[in-house]
């Protein structure tokens, strides 16, 4: 992250990096990321993002904190001609993402931020993003710090605007507290519908949703996750702004 980029009120909280990594982590990281890795954009930067791919993509998805990497790398290996990219500060994360990469050999459709992902936001275009994840981010329990939630009013704009109309955002956590205030702001959200039609629809994962350890990990511990899914309603003709 530069510095000179974010201000005070976009700090990047959070470890940057845990437990010390094991060779080949290391060794992906020196030799796997510098081809997959999207420079931290620049004040007035843009980027396309599917000049990111040397191949061309279908579509174009982005994962915001993917952790370490299981659900951005199933989907990759799912939908290879969708180019996926994904926006993670925690180095043992992305470390993660790398050996889940190479073990599916899907380098050739994912792209990765290892930093903020706000930044590339920013830079992306207009309508550029087929679907978006935030799955399972820090719930950030202690009012004080609820500004620090990524889904919120900061960034609910950023992503309705870079989401294509039709678009899904998909949201995740087993945090309550989490839950509803994300729910609050998204469904107050002008440019985003809620798709749950009853219960189902949140506790539920649909086929096309894998399990990540985060969340098997949450529910042998007692808790239980929330799936929620919105779709980006369409613009009004020549503006930014929904039907």
């Amino acid at each position: 992250m530069t510095d000179s980029f974010l201000d005070s009120s976009k700090r990047l909280y959070g470890r940057r990096k845990g437990r010390p990594l094991r060779k080949r982590k290391t060794e992906l990281l020196d030799g796997l990321l510098p081809s997959l890795e999207i420079p931290v954009p620049q004040p007035g930067d843009r980027i396309d993002p599917h000049a990111l791919f040397a191949n061309p993509m279908r579509d174009v998805w982005l994962e915001v904190g993917f952790g370490s990497g299981h659900h951005m790398a199933w989907q990759a290996a799912n939908n290879r001609d969708v180019g996926v990219i994904g926006a993670e500060p925690f180095i043992n994360g992305v470390a993660g993402l790398l050996k889940l990469v190479d073990d599916e050999g899907v380098q050739d459709n994912v792209r990765v931020l290892p930093d903020d992902a706000r930044p590339l936001l920013d830079a992306l275009p207009d309508a550029s993003i087929g679907r978006a994840f935030v799955l399972f981010a820090d719930p950030w329990p202690k009012k004080r710090h609820w500004e620090r939630r990524f889904i919120g009013p900061d960034n609910l704009p950023r992503l309705a605007r870079v989401l294509k109309d039709g678009a899904e955002l998909r949201l995740a956590s087993d945090d309550m507290g989490l839950v509803r205030w994300m729910l609050e702001h998204t469904v107050r959200h002008p440019d985003f519908e809620w798709t749950a039609r009853g219960p189902s629809d949140w506790r539920h994962r649909i086929a096309d949703w894998p399990p990540t350890r985060y969340e098997e990990k949450a529910i042998e511990a007692g808790r239980k996750p929330v799936f929620l899914r919105f779709i980006r309603k369409a613009r009004l003709p020549g503006s930014n702004t929904a039907l």
